[in-house]
């Protein structure tokens, strides 16, 4: 019997307890003397480690709080993600965004490639106007997900894969991650120009209401700053408010308000860790007159001070 609820998987620790027979099963096999934490992370294992500690064959709907880059090299594997099913067969690189619904159906015996999950925290960088990991195309709703690859373009996914896992599993401190920041960035520019190579959106094939969302979701990518209300949006999309919401949240698990404020928020983590600007003038690049309600604001959502999520990130200046 089916279980009706979603169940939200957060962090590695929740992959493992989901979808593996041992709760602390690492992707590290060696070099355990730097912990993984709840968030910002970015763990590579491999496709036949994954399936060989599966608990079972199929797992019910899960909402994944991350991203997921899966490259198929042998085999097939069967997954829901969103609202379409999908298979994904040899040589195959596909991505699943975070906050999206997800369910593995099949992975047969023969599956070998990489699984990769990271958070928005893992992918910053101290570079001024980064690419924000939302504008990737195949991290789009609407977007092409999967990528067909030839035998070289194989080849280059699988270097990256391995040089992530090797970078990651060997750290010793926070400024080794900045390797490992670097190669997942590498890999997904190297995605996104592929992506643009191989692949035309099929909009027409896109559900309304699924487009619905994406359009939104646009919108407040450029818009954010000026408008912060779900009635702005409502209003360009020629739908009520109370329809906008309800939409976003079956689509994304969460309301279309925390969606404008997430996307706040991640402009003001890209602009603490990317630039020298005080808080102050942080605050005031996203439009906000009172730098102690823009404090609040941030420190409501992501648990600490703007200054201390500064502090906690300057190991990668």
């Amino acid at each position: 019997m089916k279980n009706n609820t979603v169940k939200d998987i957060k962090s590695p620790a929740d992959f493992n307890r989901e979808y593996l027979k041992s709760g602390n099963v690492s992707m590290c096999k060696t070099l355990e003397t730097y912990p993984v934490s709840e968030n910002n992370f970015c763990i590579v294992g491999t496709l036949e480690e994954i399936k060989g500690a599966q608990k079972r064959i199929q797992f019910e709907v899960a909402r994944k709080k991350f991203f997921t880059i899966v490259l198929v090299t042998a085999g097939l594997i069967k997954e829901k993600i969103g609202f379409n099913g999908y298979e994904f067969g040899q040589n195959t690189l596909y991505f699943v965004p975070e906050n999206q619904l997800h369910t593995i159906e099949h992975w047969s015996r023969d599956v070998k490639g990489f699984h990769c999950i990271f958070d928005v925290d893992y992918f910053l960088l101290c570079l001024k106007n980064q690419v924000k990991v939302n504008d990737f195309a195949f991290f789009q709703p609407d977007g092409n997900i999967s990528l067909k690859l030839s035998e070289a373009e194989v080849v280059i996914f699988t270097v990256l894969f391995r040089k992530i896992k090797y970078e990651y599993c060997s750290r010793r401190n926070k400024s080794d991650d900045l390797m490992v920041r670097l190669y997942l960035n590498i890999f997904l520019l190297e995605a996104e120009r592929l992506h643009v190579k191989h692949s035309e959106i099929a909009r027409s094939d896109v559900p309304r209401r699924e487009l619905l969302v994406a359009n939104f979701r646009k919108l407040v990518s450029k818009s954010y700053k000026e408008k912060r209300q779900v009635s702005d949006y409502a209003a360009l999309l020629y739908v009520s408010p109370h329809y906008l919401n309800d939409t976003v949240k079956e689509f994304i698990g969460s309301a279309a308000s925390d969606f404008i404020h997430d996307s706040l928020i991640s402009e003001a983590k890209s602009l603490l860790v990317q630039t020298e600007l005080s808080v102050a003038q942080v605050a005031r690049e996203l439009n906000y007159s009172d730098q102690s309600y823009f404090c609040r604001f941030f420190k409501s959502k992501v648990g600490i001070s703007a200054k201390k999520y500064r502090e906690e990130h300057s190991t990668m200046r």
